[in-house]
C-alpha cells in the first residue's frame, strides 16, 4: 500500500452545510451535540469517485469519526451536492478537493452503483443518497495537480490517502464503505453501462 505521490495540504475551512462523504469525516458541524434516538436524520445528496490508477488500484480515504476514535474505516472520495451542482460536477470538484486529481465531468463514468447510506457521525445521524462514478488517473494526469483543500473536519478526521489493490481491501483489518470493495471490482471496472441500485445501506 502506497500513498499518493503529493501530500495533501488542508489549506481551506470548508463550510459545515457540505457533506463530503458517507460514512466519515463528512461535512457535519464540528462539535456536534450527541443526539437524542429521535433525532430526525440530516438527509443529503452526494457523489462519490471510484478513482483507479494504471495498476487497478484505487484511491481510498482512512478517517475515523472523532466521537468514536477507536472506529476508523476506508472509503471513497466524494462528498455532498452544493445549490444546483450535478452529481458529476460534485465528484470532480470532491475528487480535486480531497486528492489534487483533477477531472473534468465528461471523463467520468456511470453513474455504476447508486445508494442511500444510513449512519451516525458525531453523534448525528445521516441519510445520504450517493452516485459513484469511475475515474481514471491516466485521464487526470494530462493536467496538472492542484492543492488538496481538505474543510477543518476533514483535518480532523482524515488519516491517510492511499493506493490500494482489491485484496488489500478485502483484508484490511477496519472498516471499508461501501463493503463491495471488498469483493470483486469487475463490476465496475468492466461496466456493462447499468447503474446497479443497492438500496438502502445501514453502516
Amino acid at each position: 500500500m502506497t500513498s499518493p505521490s503529493r501530500t495533501a495540504s488542508p489549506s481551506a475551512v470548508g463550510s459545515d452545510s457540505r457533506v463530503t462523504g458517507a460514512p466519515g469525516p463528512d461535512g457535519a458541524a464540528p462539535h456536534s451535540a450527541p443526539a437524542s434516538a429521535e433525532a430526525t436524520p440530516i438527509e443529503r445528496e452526494g457523489a462519490r469517485v471510484l478513482f483507479l490508477d494504471d495498476f487497478g488500484r484505487l484511491l481510498v480515504v482512512r478517517g475515523h469519526d472523532p466521537h468514536d476514535p477507536g472506529r476508523e474505516f476506508w472509503f471513497t472520495p466524494g462528498g455532498g451536492l452544493e445549490p444546483g451542482e450535478s452529481a458529476r460536477a460534485a465528484a470532480v470538484r470532491e475528487l480535486a478537493e480531497e486528492t489534487g486529481y483533477v477531472l473534468e465531468p465528461e471523463e467520468l463514468v456511470g453513474p455504476v452503483w447508486r445508494r442511500t447510506a444510513i449512519f451516525d457521525f458525531l453523534s448525528r445521524p445521516y441519510t445520504q443518497h450517493e452516485e459513484f462514478f469511475v475515474g481514471r488517473v491516466a485521464d487526470a494526469e494530462r493536467r496538472e495537480r492542484t492543492d488538496a483543500e481538505w474543510t477543518a473536519m476533514e483535518v480532523e478526521t482524515i488519516d491517510e490517502v492511499s493506493w490500494m489493490a482489491q485484496p488489500d481491501l478485502r483484508d484490511a483489518p477496519i472498516e471499508v464503505f461501501p463493503v463491495q470493495l471488498r469483493e470483486s471490482w469487475d463490476e465496475f471496472t468492466r461496466w456493462n453501462g447499468v447503474t446497479r441500485d443497492m438500496g438502502e445501506v445501514d453502516e
